[in-house]
């Protein structure tokens, strides 16, 4: 991937989002849909990480469904197989959305609980899908130009 299809891939996810997927699924569709990957079960196999593991104040799911990502294109097969590449993509993602961001726990990045009916009515009303919306996008971009920099032996 080159840095211009990482914006691509931002925008890809960013439409996702607007247009009814949660942060996890928007992320991990777009970042597959970078390397020619289609498949009915990757939103399935994101749901359960979106709004910080299913409300429980965990992992920002676009944080999550970006290791999703790069998994797709890192992780191993086998058992025997290493994991170097995999994990050094992740630590890195993790650092820089730390770095942009703050936390990387979506209840710190969001200031409320999903989980509580409180938290809910706040994400409504002030709004806060437009900060999901900047995450989902930023995520999906910084591991596409992660992909694109180990392709390139960066």
């Amino acid at each position: 991937m080159e840095q211009q299809s990482a914006v691509q891939v931002r925008k890809w996810a960013e439409e996702s989002f607007a247009g009814g997927l949660y942060c996890a699924e928007s992320v991990v569709l777009a970042l597959a849909r970078a390397q020619g990957i289609e498949s009915e079960l990757l939103p399935k196999v994101a749901t359960a990480f979106c709004g910080g593991m299913s409300r429980t104040c965990g992992a920002c799911g676009a944080l999550t469904g970006a290791i999703m990502g790069l998994g797709l294109a890192l992780g191993r097969s086998q058992a025997g197989e290493s994991v170097k590449l995999s994990y050094a993509a992740t630590h890195r993602l993790v650092g820089e959305f730390e770095q942009e961001f703050g936390a990387r726990d979506c209840h710190d990045l969001l200031g409320c609980d999903l989980g509580t009916p409180e938290g809910q009515a706040m994400f409504r009303e002030d709004g806060l899908a437009e900060l999901c919306v900047n995450y989902t996008g930023r995520a999906a971009e910084m591991a596409a130009t992660i992909l694109a920099e180990s392709a390139s032996g960066s």
